[in-house]
């Protein structure tokens, strides 16, 4: 096992990365590849699915190659994924009936509107651990079996299959042999009962979803089955898979009860640790599996950012403000502050404690004096102040403060904005020496369940710090931007609520 090592798939929103972990935890390749977003109408967010798969496909060969490596010397390979990314296709085929939903899309918001008319909102929260919202995969199914030609009918006759993207994954890597997903990922389709860790007929019936439909669930970390596909000659095992917040709580060594962390991604996911037992939020936060190994299932409070980074890409493509986005903590450095410019990028609607689907992208505060800078640093900061909304939130539903934030996912080389983030907070902000958490976290998974690591005590060891931020701003200046964001939030909803 010495010389060999572990593949994580990291399957995002964006782009499918492959690296390569040895046995120090440390990546010696990794291959990346962006892969189209497809947006029909406002509001829409879609991936054709051959390319998730294509691309995945191709990066994991090129990770493993490039190295002049081959699969005999992969020991396992993990998954991790972009959670609530809908797709179902024929079993016969292997076909996509229609491109993946995209865990952003908010065409269902109606539907869940109409689901929480109907009273399910309680049934749902205490057996799933989720609001109702457009967020999840279930209104995704639905709407795919009520508007594509025949999908209905066929999915009563067993013909279609549904899957997120792990599931999707192993499929194709299987040649259609293995239709299974982890408990993570279940536990983000609103149709899968964390108690029970089951899927759930009364919450099936509610959304008109077929049964027959839904992978078969399993733990994070075991050996699922082998690869078939034409990627790698040698059958590799298949043994870690989790959603990718989940992941990166692992990969963090957020292992014991009242540790969390932070994602900087496309999104922004803050997650806690909440040991074996679920706790129920009353502060409008996911309660969620954080991941099953063996038979211990651990549990985690979640609150979903949906716009993090992208908020970043958004200035760079769609305004064209900045060139690559690592420009932004430059240019926002230009500028001692954002001269009372605050951005609310509700362009998905709102997350983690709002939930409000209809709330839209604002910016307030905008005088004749407004420049690029001041733009690129209320961005940043709006990172910052939607993350702080959630970790109230989740200090509220514990009734103690946390006493650090680790972070990850790529917007945490800003130096500038984890700095701010550890401001707002009043706590230590801890940067790893291995920002791709997730990708590790499901090589983890994957290593322990093939015995290439022992124990997660082993694994405990090998998590370093980097950096560390700690509070250094004055504490009126806290409070002003406090204030000013929540006057910002107030008038985003207040915005969308008058267009009913």
């Amino acid at each position: 096992m010495e010389n060999k090592f572990i593949l994580a798939l990291d399957q995002g929103t964006t782009s499918s990365r492959a690296a390569l972990f040895d046995h120090a935890g440390n990546i010696i390749s990794v291959a990346q590849k962006e892969f189209q977003q497809i947006y029909p109408h406002p509001g829409w967010v879609e991936h054709d699915p051959q390319e998730i798969w294509s691309t995945q496909a191709g990066v994991a060969a090129e990770a493993v190659t490039k190295m002049g490596l081959n699969g005999s010397s992969i020991a396992a390979i993990g998954i991790t994924n972009q959670r609530e990314t809908t797709i179902v296709w024929e079993r016969a085929t292997g076909r996509p009936i229609y491109n993946a939903i995209v865990w952003q899309d908010r065409r269902t918001a109606a539907y869940c509107d109409e689901l929480k008319s109907r009273g399910l909102e309680k049934i749902v929260r205490a057996k799933t651990g989720l609001p109702i919202d457009s967020y999840f995969s279930a209104t995704k199914i639905n709407w795919i079996l009520n508007n594509v030609a025949g999908a209905r009918e066929r999915a009563e006759r067993g013909e279609l299959a549904f899957g997120t993207v792990d599931t999707w994954l192993i499929w194709n890597f299987t040649q259609h042999e293995l239709h299974v997903t982890d408990v993570t990922n279940a536990s983000r389709t609103m149709l899968f009962n964390i108690h029970t860790l089951d899927w759930d007929e009364e919450l099936l019936a509610a959304m008109d979803i077929p049964r027959n439909m839904l992978p078969q669930v399993r733990s994070s970390s075991e050996i699922v089955g082998h690869t078939k596909s034409t990627v790698f000659a040698t059958p590799i095992p298949i043994a870690g898979i989790a959603g990718d917040q989940h992941a990166a709580l692992f990969g963090q060594m957020c292992t014991r009860a009242g540790m969390a962390k932070n994602t900087y991604g496309t999104g922004c996911f803050l997650v806690m640790n909440t040991g074996n037992k679920p706790v129920e939020s009353k502060n409008n936060l996911i309660t969620t599996i954080a991941w099953k190994i063996g038979d211990q299932v651990t549990y985690a409070l979640e609150g979903s950012i949906f716009i993090g980074g992208a908020v970043v890409q958004w200035l760079r493509d769609g305004i064209g403000m900045i060139k690559s986005a690592s420009e932004i903590e430059q240019l926002a450095r230009t500028v001692p502050d954002s001269d009372g410019v605050f951005m609310v990028p509700a362009f998905a609607g709102l997350g983690a404690p709002h939930w409000n689907p209809h709330a839209r992208g604002s910016i307030f505060g905008v005088t004749r004096g407004t420049t690029s800078a001041h733009l690129a640093r209320a961005a940043l900061e709006a990172i910052a102040l939607q993350s702080y909304d959630v970790l109230k939130a989740m200090e509220a539903d514990l009734g103690e403060k946390i006493a650090e934030l680790r972070v990850d996912g790529g917007a945490v080389t800003n130096d500038l904005l984890m700095q701010f983030q550890a401001d707002l907070l009043g706590v230590d902000v801890v940067r790893p020496k291995i920002i791709e958490t997730t990708a590790l976290g499901a090589a983890y998974l994957a290593g322990l369940a093939v015995n290439y690591w022992a124990s997660i005590d082993e694994i405990q060891g090998q998590w370093k710090q980097d950096q560390r931020f700690s509070p250094s701003m004055d504490a009126a200046q806290v409070s002003n931007y406090k204030k000013g964001w929540q006057r910002a939030v107030t008038a985003s909803i207040a915005w969308a609520d008058s267009n009913d």
